[in-house]
């Protein structure tokens, strides 16, 4: 009843291995981390000292081993003791997380509930994922998502062996980082007045101020909590469109003489970046501080849906594209996202930006993440680029469900647990060289209409636990043989105690029949990829 599916699991003769209070945890301190999570994880809910000790018959024991990648693990479990070998400490991790779900689903309570035997029973599982970037974004600019609910969902993320988080920090509806030097970021630009209520379509609010912001401490703690957990947490600041809440805090930045506040309407805004230097040294002080708090490899700057009124509209914008010899306004866009570039590269790390990045020209060593479809990830392949895969009609996680018209907030197409257990990162037609492109892929948790945790709790499970086995587990699976592993796994769930969706719908409290949604058909999104790509030049 494993899930994400692995690699190869054999049951085996012979009596079970029975947790006791005489089981110690053996590792090398190179698995140190995974042996003190699982000792954390189990110490709790069964009450067992599990302290360490020697490799002995009756321990769990960690064990290096060559041959394996870094986050591939072998699992034994006979009556006379657990063993885990892995190559590297995310494996080892890893082969602790399946040691945990070959217990009973209590196992995943914090506290113990009155379970007297903790039985596994006899088995060999051989494990390695198919993609080594397997994630999932949260927005966290819509709707800001208190410190512990993120740290809970990190732990959500784990449990099912996914490995980035990326935190979407910055939007027009709100800034969420504390930035040292420009307090205003915060104390304008993290609070809007209100919100819609439902689709913008309707022009109904909810006139209930909303914000929220993560100190850099937090932002610290969240970090070093994920990386505990094997999940690396890609910081993104958008830039330069979906940049409001940041002209809201610094009229200086934006293209007009006016004052902003910061947006109040879902979708795409008109007011983007100036492409002046002052602007452009704003963001390298405020990618500094990023960087300073997020070490991991990548940056993300957005790029994506960056309107070009202003821009043509406003002189020193024209001046710019004259001086420069630039075609358009799409290679200003470029130019621009290049000096960020030049800037994050030049400290160590990589730039990722949405698809958007791909018009009027790539960065040298940019990342793509394509969401407009797949022609994005064949065109960035082609050109040499790394993509991560999220097409927005397969795995955007805010999207409706199903046609059950009791769909809470019901927008998008339908995406449904068996189309993201069916979604393939790799697109058919790239070719061996090509493919070993794609990094990996991510489903995006947008927050315009999840608003509390319960409702993220609803559109992310147990769509992300197919998702999850998409980009971990062999391709080939059989939907309903990961129904009937489901099955049992959601009793996992419950006792995290996540509010999935249930397979017949939602239960009465899940729906929202006092918001309005605007649910699309697959046909009209799809229209909308070959429309919004149309300019993408290979």
């Amino acid at each position: 009843m494993l899930l994400p599916r692995p690699v190869l699991l054999t049951p085996e003769p012979g009596a079970p291995f029975i947790l006791s209070s005489g089981t110690v945890i053996a590792a090398p301190s190179p698995l140190d981390r995974a042996a003190e999570w699982l000792r954390s994880a189990l110490v709790p809910v069964t009450g067992l000292p599990l302290p360490p000790g020697p490799a002995a018959p009756g321990a769990i024991s960690f064990a290096e081993a060559d041959g394996l990648g870094a986050e591939a693990y072998r699992l034994d479990v006979r009556e006379g003791g657990v063993r885990i070998e892995a190559g590297g400490a995310a494996g080892a991790f890893y082969g602790a997380q399946t040691l945990r779900q070959l217990l009973p689903p209590a196992a995943f309570r914090q506290a113990a509930v009155g379970e007297t035997s903790w039985r596994i029973a006899p088995v060999t599982v051989q494990d390695h994922p198919r993609y080594g970037w397997r994630g999932t974004l949260i927005d966290v600019a819509r709707h800001f998502l208190p410190k512990p609910d993120l740290l809970r969902y990190i732990d959500l993320l784990a449990a099912h062996k996914l490995n980035v988080l990326h935190l979407h920090l910055t939007d027009d509806q709100g800034w969420r980082m504390e930035v040292r030097g420009y307090p205003k970021l915060t104390e304008v630009g993290a609070w809007r007045r209100e919100s819609p209520l439902g689709a913008r379509q309707h022009g109904v609010f909810d006139g209930r101020p909303h914000g929220g912001y993560y100190t850099q401490d937090d932002l610290r703690e969240i970090v070093s909590y994920a990386a505990d957990r094997f999940v690396t947490v890609v910081p993104e600041v958008e830039l330069p469109g979906h940049s409001q809440a940041a002209i809201a805090a610094y009229p200086q930045l934006g293209n007009l003489d006016t004052s902003l506040e910061v947006a109040t309407m879902w979708g795409v805004q008109p007011h983007v970046l100036n492409v002046e230097d002052t602007t452009l040294d704003f963001y390298r002080t405020v990618l500094d501080q990023v960087m300073e708090i997020f070490p991991g490899e990548y940056v993300c700057v957005g790029g994506d849906e960056c309107p070009k009124t202003q821009w043509r509209e406003n002189a020193s914008a024209q001046r710019r594209i004259r001086e420069l010899g630039l075609r358009d306004e799409d290679e200003l866009q470029s130019w621009f996202i290049h000096q960020i570039s030049a800037h994050v590269t030049a400290r160590g790390r990589r730039l990722l930006g949405w698809d958007e990045i791909l018009e009027g020209g790539l960065p040298p060593g940019a990342t793509v993440v394509s969401w407009r479809g797949t022609y994005p990830t064949v065109v960035a392949t082609r050109a040499g680029h790394d993509v991560v895969t999220c097409p927005f009609t397969e795995t955007y996680l805010d999207f409706r469900q199903s046609e059950h018209p009791n769909e809470p907030v019901p927008i998008g197409n339908v995406i449904s647990l068996r189309d993201i257990y069916g979604f393939e990162p790799t697109p058919p037609e790239l070719t061996e060289a090509e493919a070993r492109h794609v990094l990996g892929a991510q489903a995006n948790l947008w927050t315009e209409h999840i608003d509390s945790p319960r409702a993220l709790d609803y559109m992310a499970f147990p769509r992300l636990s197919a998702f999850a086995e998409a980009v971990w587990s062999p391709p080939g699976g059989d939907f309903d043989d990961f129904r009937a592993r489901l099955h049992h796994h959601e009793q996992r769930l419950t006792a995290m105690g996540v509010e999935y969706r249930k397979e017949n719908g939602p239960e009465p409290w899940q729906t929202r029949p006092d918001v309005r949604g605007w649910p699309k058909s697959r046909a009209d999104a799809e229209a909308e990829v070959a429309a919004w790509t149309s300019n993408i030049r290979p």
